[in-house]
C-alpha cells in the first residue's frame, strides 16, 4: 500500500507531537498541582508511553518522527528526503505549540510552567546531557528504523522505553527534552525563553551523533 502524500503525513505528524506534549507536559503539570502524584517515575513513564502508542498508531503512515531532530537526523543520514524535511518539521512545531495552548487553556495558572524546560544545571552540563541523551534515542531508533537485522515490530517498544529510561535519570537535570518542539510548545504557551537554545542544539547535534554511530557500527547490509 503507498504511503499517504506529504499532506497527510506532516499531519499525522503534527498529531503525535499534539499527543507527546499534551501527555508528557499535562503529566508534568497535574504532578506539580496533585502534590506529586506522579512523581519522576511517572512523568518518565507517560512520556515514554505516548512516544510507543504514536508509533504504532502513526508510525506506518508517517515514519513517526514526532521530533525535528530525529527528522534532521534522517535526512544527514540519507533515511529521509529533504524536500519532505520542512514539512515534517513544521507539522511537528505546530502540533507541539497547539497542545501547550491546550493546557494553557485549561491551567491558566501555569502550573510548572506548563512543563517548559529549564535545566537545573549550568548551561554547559546541560548542553551535554541532551545531547548524549538524543544522541542514545537516535542510535536506538536507527538500529530498529534503518537495519532489517533489527526486531522490527519491537520498534515502538524499545524508542518507547528509551524515551522512559532517559527521561528517568534525564528528566530532573534538564526536563530531558531530546526534542526541540517538545520544549518550543511550553517555551511559548509559558513565554519561558531561559535557555532554550540548549534544547535546540542539544537534540540536534546528539541526533546526529546517534545516526553517525549507529553508521559506523552496523557494518555492511
Amino acid at each position: 500500500m503507498p504511503r499517504p502524500d506529504l499532506g497527510r503525513r506532516a499531519l499525522a505528524e503534527g498529531i503525535a507531537a499534539f499527543a507527546l506534549v499534551f501527555a508528557g507536559c499535562g503529566a508534568i503539570v497535574a504532578d506539580a498541582e496533585y502534590g506529586g502524584a506522579l512523581g519522576v517515575v511517572g512523568i518518565a513513564l507517560v512520556f515514554g508511553l505516548v512516544i510507543m502508542v504514536m508509533i504504532y498508531a502513526t508510525g506506518h503512515l508517517s515514519g513517526a518522527h514526532i521530533n525535528p531532530a530525529v527528522t534532521l537526523a534522517f535526512t544527514l543520514s540519507r533515511h529521509f528526503p529533504p524536500r519532505d524535511a520542512a514539512a515534517y518539521v513544521i507539522a511537528q512545531c505546530l502540533g507541539a505549540a497547539a497542545a501547550a495552548f491546550a493546557l494553557l487553556a485549561i491551567w491558566p495558572s501555569q502550573p510548572a510552567e506548563l512543563g517548559a524546560t529549564v535545566p537545573t544545571v549550568g548551561v554547559g552540563s546541560a548542553l551535554v546531557y541532551e545531547g548524549l541523551l538524543s544522541a542514545f534515542l537516535m542510535f536506538v531508533i536507527m538500529a530498529v528504523a534503518t537495519d532489517t537485522r533489527a526486531v522490527g515490530a519491537a520498534a515502538a517498544i524499545a524508542i518507547g522505553g528509551t524515551i522512559g529510561l532517559d527521561a528517568l535519570f534525564g528528566g530532573p537535570v534538564t526536563g530531558a527534552s531530546m526534542n526541540p518542539a517538545r520544549s518550543l510548545g511550553p517555551a511559548l504557551a509559558a513565554w519561558e525563553w531561559r535557555d532554550l537554545w540548549i534544547y535546540l542544539a542539544g537534540p540536534i547535534a546528539g541526533t546526529a551523533l546517534g545516526a553517525v554511530a549507529y553508521q559506523l557500527v552496523r557494518g555492511r547490509t
